[in-house]
């Protein structure tokens, strides 16, 4: 739906047959490593074309939440440079993997490799020693675990010593089974324990892993010289990056979802990113440990934000205070996507709405709000249904889709907000 201004009834929005299915099977390449609020690939193809029929040349497409490369994996596959950024170095080094060409021929060697070291320090019992492992990781992880996982991760360096796209390969092989040999429970997105889960083969479980990986490039169609330009880095601090779009397709995180940091412990202390997981909630778009100055926050928030954000405050203060940060962090977001790109470019966000203790927290008019002051022109707003949404909506204590009204409920819908950055 085109709109006049900033405001839709977004209620009453008809869902859009168009935007809710892709015509084509996503390749499995999309698939090699587990993410959560991954958005769907065919999404980018149908910006993709949605810019390309208002007679939009595109050049360059960019991400500025680039998780985990969906979009600089249809980039490349569409033969279309692409700039993003992500302050989560999981999601980027997913992304680099994801956005990369493989021969088959070499990960077999190397993997035959990575495991004859593997079984040497088996068979020679070689010690790890307990007392330098992280106590997060202890928490997380059985003592044999934790011996098997450092044989492997040892195995993955000896092999390959110097970083490259092969040793991105491996080691993100190697992040992809660490919650399933660990405690952590199954489907959950919140951090919780099963105390009943079973230990898991690892080595089974790499080389199962490293076989997928390799089938799914093997699938993959792409066959060009095209690098993603991929950076690990807040997207408010890419200000003065010397980048220019023709088109940005992004999907930003909700103000109320989980931290980010908190659901990659797992990858980000067992790949040495960091050693205290939590240091990476800070910068994190939304995060409640960002909050500084709340009434320097609500000062500039635009109309809608500040309504959330009083609506919210009777309920829980704290949460109201990371509402307000976020929705500042997301104006600005707006501000460098419309410097960043080209005149005539387009703006392309995905996002959704949720609700938190009765407020509803309707991110989609704050983002309209924030486009059309920014100078985005010609908007247009899309409803679109997700499927897992409509079966189970409601997320129980665990982080778990139910379809129990016990549960938090979870909108099965979100929307594609479209705006112009037009010729001065």
């Amino acid at each position: 739906m085109r709109i006049q201004g900033w405001k839709a009834d977004l209620d009453n929005l008809e869902v859009s047959e168009d935007w809710n299915f892709a015509e084509t099977k996503e390749d499995r390449v999309h698939k090699i490593h587990a993410y959560p609020a991954k958005f769907p690939a065919f999404l980018t193809t149908k910006a993709i074309s949605y810019a390309r029929e208002t007679g939009l040349e595109i050049n360059t497409i960019g991400d500025v939440f680039c998780g985990c490369g969906t979009v600089a994996y249809e980039a490349k596959k569409a033969n279309i440079n692409f700039w993003g950024c992500d302050i989560n170095p999981v999601a980027t080094l997913i992304a680099e993997v994801k956005s990369s060409t493989y021969k088959a021929e070499s990960i077999q060697t190397m993997i035959g490799e990575i495991m004859e070291v593997y079984d040497r320090q088996l068979a020679e019992k070689v010690e790890v020693d307990m007392s330098i492992v992280l106590d997060r990781i202890k928490y997380w992880y059985t003592d044999s675990s934790i011996v098997s996982l450092t044989y492997l991760k040892n195995s993955i360096h000896e092999v390959k010593p110097r970083d490259g796209k092969y040793k991105r390969f491996f080691l993100v092989a190697f992040s992809n089974i660490l919650k399933a040999s660990s405690r952590w429970l199954t489907k959950s997105i919140k951090p919780t324990i099963d105390k009943n889960k079973k230990e898991i083969d690892i080595r089974k479980a790499y080389v199962k892993q490293v076989k997928s990986m390799m089938k799914a490039f093997e699938e993959s169609s792409i066959d060009n010289d095209i690098k993603p330009d991929i950076n690990t880095k807040n997207v408010l601090k890419t200000e003065n990056d010397d980048v220019q779009l023709d088109l940005v397709v992004t999907s930003p995180p909700y103000v109320t979802s989980y931290e980010y940091a908190d659901l990659h412990q797992l990858s980000t202390v067992w790949l040495d990113f960091v050693r205290d997981f939590r240091d990476l909630r800070k910068g994190t778009i939304g995060s409640v440990y960002d909050v500084v100055d709340f009434k320097k926050d609500v000062n500039e928030l635009n109309s809608t934000g500040e309504h959330i954000v009083f609506q919210l405050y009777p309920k829980d203060k704290a949460r109201s205070k990371s509402a307000a940060r976020y929705y500042v962090d997301m104006q600005k977001v707006v501000g460098i996507s419309f410097d960043k790109l080209n005149e005539d470019g387009f703006a392309v966000f995905v996002i959704g709405n949720t609700e938190y203790k009765g407020v509803r927290i309707d991110n989609t008019q704050h983002l309209m709000e924030s486009m059309y002051a920014e100078g985005f022109r010609n908007l247009e707003v899309i409803k679109r249904k997700i499927s897992n949404k409509i079966l189970t909506p409601y997320r129980d204590k665990s982080g778990k889709f139910t379809n129990s009204s016990n549960g938090r409920k979870i909108y099965a819908e979100e929307f594609i907000v479209i705006g112009k950055k037009e010729r001065a």
